[in-house]
């Protein structure tokens, strides 16, 4: 089954402790599909400037990811520019420069509109709610989000929420958008908003996931180091929706096997500077991860 993402493809530049990068290929949409590709054929849905080649599109391509939806607009990529500290945990914004991302309207192409698995990456609600009514018979759509739509747009976001299934977030805005600082019943709130699914996000304390009764918490995966934490909950998006959409499975007990591959692909993802320790994976390496993670969590009683 295929799946397809609608997000940002955009160039990053980022400084970290570990180093810097100018200019990379990096955006929600690059590092989803990237990391979903692993576990079977992606399409993205995006916008991109003049100054975006054909070595660009290239990245995508040798990974068998669709790009027919990459719309090529007149003017710039969207840029963004920042910085990590300390325990990495938050980037400091240094340059955002939307570019042709400002007028994105996305469009899903028409031999797509039968998809059954999509992402609807960070992008405006509103946007995020066309994109959905494009895809009507889809069987599993998850969304994300952040503070600035939950402060700006809420009406929007709720409206969107009500025709989504899951909701990939980050602990911080799952506590905005619930009223809630307990994690249990702020996800119990989101629920009623609409998705059955709620996957919180809890930077280096793992990620747990929330299903009708039940919970599941998955830590994160133990590094000696990393270099750069960009793109890490996309990846992370890619690579739950990436089983879930090749297994098409909806279980329980698969839905958690997806929040360990999720978090399998963001661990690699840090590892190096923007796409490159992705691209360069090989299935045996993501198998053999997940069996790390198991061994991580496992114990008798």
């Amino acid at each position: 089954m295929s799946l397809l993402v609608v997000g940002s493809v955009a160039f990053d530049s980022i400084r970290t402790p570990h180093g810097e990068a100018e200019g990379i290929l990096g955006g929600s949409a690059s590092f989803f599909s990237v990391a979903a590709s692993w576990f079977g054929p992606v399409k993205v849905v995006a916008v991109v400037g003049e100054d975006f080649g054909e070595e660009h599109l290239e990245v995508f391509r040798l990974r068998s990811i669709e790009t027919t939806g990459i719309e090529r607009a007149r003017g710039k990529t969207f840029r963004w520019k920042g910085e990590y500290v300390g325990d990495m945990n938050d980037a400091r914004t240094l340059d955002l420069q939307l570019n042709v991302f400002q007028n994105f309207s996305p469009k899903v192409p028409e031999s797509d509109a039968s998809t059954e698995y999509v992402f609807l990456g960070n992008i405006d609600p509103k946007l995020q709610l066309h994109v959905r009514r494009q895809v009507p018979h889809a069987r599993m759509v998850a969304c994300d989000s952040m503070n600035y739509w939950i402060e700006g747009s809420l009406d929007d976001l709720k409206k969107t929420l009500r025709e989504v299934h899951a909701l990939v977030i980050n602990e911080g805005e799952a506590r905005m958008l619930s009223g809630h600082q307990n994690l249990r019943k702020a996800a119990k709130e989101i629920q009623k908003m609409g998705p059955e699914i709620v996957v919180i996000k809890r930077g280096e304390h793992g990620v747990s996931l929330f299903t009708n009764g039940s919970i599941f918490s998955a830590p994160a995966f133990m590094l000696e180091e990393f270099k750069d934490p960009t793109g890490a909950g996309d990846s992370f998006a890619g690579g739950f929706m990436g089983h879930l959409a090749r297994t098409g499975d909806f279980s329980e007990a698969n839905l958690r096997r997806a929040v360990v591959y999720g978090s399998v692909m963001a661990s690699f993802a840090v590892e190096e500077f923007g796409l490159k320790r992705l691209l360069r994976l090989t299935p045996q390496e993501i198998e053999g991860r997940v069996r790390e993670f198991a061994q991580l969590t496992r114990f008798d009683v």
